[in-house]
């Protein structure tokens, strides 16, 4: 056993200590009313009381699968403290998807919402029996959680003793072939994570962060953050411009963690120009790049207050970021970058032979450090290859300009050879995304008989605007100006909307399935 004499407090140790810290400031504002730390301190022993009961002990495998809740965010900080292994479950996932989490996580408890996903759990419970079922509720399935709890009193938090390495979460990505892959990622990685938001983050002061963002996935980077620095959680069901736009008023919102499609729907409603966001001091962005024509636009518009954010599952959120102060108007091409690494991990670009790239050159963006997956969960060669070399590989193509910033010009396997020619779709979509007819792009390469694979642009365009031939010939020629006529998209798709994965990612793996299902394989 690793000693414990130069352990360092770890996440569950800081929810604990944080929770009783704060007393009866604000913790979670709910529709009933806001639990103070005070309550959300009980309510958290209540639950991890409730856990147990059921044989939920330290070392035990649980998923959630919720919208969002305040009761999500207690079951994580409760889970945390109870010691066991959290895996969610993606809400818009299939029965397929989920049952295949369940089997390949080894999960022993269900956390669920039994407003939406009683039918689910079910299902899941048949396919899996030794499966127990927690739900926020009463059900025809498993226990009621919150009447379990109501059954404790509440005593003091008290963590079972863990180290660094040992697992905390094991996050399933969606992979861009064949099933999901588990990442396994300890004790560390989310204590990394919380050392580099607290030293670089500019969190506000008082800090009061809406939430639109799915917290079954966000909750644990945002706990600690926001425990420590005694903030309050302003929790959304569900993401829509008004319900936003309503809480930042009536709440006076300080800080909010976005998905760049949720900036594009605020800046397409009719209140954008009249909503009062002088209470926002922070807009956090990350997940998938942001149109920095539309970027620059909501600057002017609300003022410097963004702060983008780039990471993976692989190693979360805080790889790099561009600070408010760098979202420069003056250098727009700056608005492309994700800003610099931070200097508490190893970023390099590398070639294929795992050798840095020359200056101003293009390479896969590689990282090491504490912040990394120790990796997938019994893929041992994929785990070999994502950390070949002692390196991550993160399968983002980057490039550094001469002042440090990195530009990410895509993923590896998102990579267009047409004709020969290599073309990175990011850049592309960049520019069609500065036409005003333009809401949101994505490019990708279709199978071609002459080129092997064609550029094509599949774009939504603003309300009101309809899509016509010379808006068509308008956006590929503002692509020849800019990056060339090999890099104009040879077609243009226009669609009412384009799929998102469920975190609000655009989902280029379903758009490029549409394109390339008659074809025996995905590239040319």
């Amino acid at each position: 056993m690793p000693s414990i004499l130069h352990e360092q407090p770890l996440l569950p140790h800081l929810v604990a200590h944080h929770l009783a810290a704060h007393g009866d400031a604000p913790c979670i504002h709910t529709p009933g009313g806001t639990w103070s730390y005070r309550d959300v301190l009980d309510r958290t022993s209540q639950f991890v009381q409730a856990q147990r009961s059921v044989g939920v002990a330290p070392g035990a495998r649980l998923a959630i699968l919720s919208k969002n809740r305040p009761e999500v965010l207690v079951n994580a900080m409760a889970s945390l403290v109870n010691g066991v292994v959290l895996t969610p479950l993606h809400p818009m996932g299939s029965l397929a998807d989920h049952s295949y989490v369940i089997g390949d996580a080894e999960i022993d408890c269900l956390v669920f919402d039994p407003r939406h996903f009683a039918e689910r759990a079910a299902e899941l419970q048949a396919h899996h029996p030794q499966l127990t079922l927690l739900g926020f509720g009463p059900s025809d399935s498993g226990h009621d959680y919150l009447a379990l709890a109501d059954g404790f009193a509440p005593a003091p938090l008290e963590p079972p003793d863990m180290f660094l390495e040992d697992l905390c979460s094991v996050v399933y990505t969606g992979g861009t072939t064949g099933r999901p892959k588990g990442v396994l990622m300890t004790q560390r990685v989310w204590q990394a994570m919380t050392w580099i938001q607290m030293a670089e983050w500019e969190f506000p002061a008082p800090l009061r962060i809406a939430v639109p963002t799915p917290l079954s996935h966000a909750a644990l980077s945002l706990l600690a953050p926001v425990l420590v620095s005694g903030g309050c959680f302003y929790v959304m069901e569900s993401f829509s411009p008004d319900a936003f736009f309503d809480l930042v008023e009536q709440h006076r919102i300080t800080c909010t963690l976005i998905v760049p499609v949720m900036l594009y729907a605020m800046q397409a409603h009719p209140r954008y120009a009249t909503v009062d966001m002088s209470s926002m001091e922070t807009i956090f962005y990350g997940a998938s790049p942001m149109s920095p024509a539309k970027l620059a636009e909501a600057i002017r518009h609300w003022g410097p207050i963004f702060f983008q954010f780039f990471g993976q599952t692989e190693a979360p959120m805080v790889i790099t970021h561009l600070k408010k102060g760098e979202h420069d108007l003056a250098r727009p091409e700056r608005l492309a970058s994700c800003g610099k690494p931070v200097p508490w991990l190893h970023v390099a670009l590398l070639d294929d032979q795992n050798q840095p790239v020359g200056a101003g050159e293009s390479g896969e963006i590689c990282v090491r450090g504490p912040l990394v997956m120790n990796g997938y969960k019994d893929l041992p060669d994929e785990t070999a290859e994502a950390l070949s070399g002692d390196w991550l590989h993160t399968g983002d193509v980057g490039r550094f300009d001469d002042e440090g910033y990195l530009y990410i010009v895509d993923r590896t396997k998102d990579m267009v050879i047409t004709g020969g020619f290599n073309v990175f779709p990011r850049e592309v979509e960049d520019v069609i995304s500065t036409h005003p007819a333009v809401s949101m792009v994505m490019v990708i390469g279709v199978p071609d008989p002459k080129w092997g694979e064609a550029v094509k642009a599949v774009v939504v365009l603003t309300p009101g605007t309809e899509p016509t031939d010379e808006l068509t010939s308008e956006l590929q020629r503002l692509v020849k100006e800019a990056k060339g006529s090999q890099q104009a998209p040879k077609t243009i798709d226009y669609v009412d909307e384009l799929p998102l994965t469920a975190v609000g990612k655009p989902d280029k793996k379903a758009v490029r399935a549409r394109y390339w299902s008659d074809s025996g394989r995905a590239v040319s």
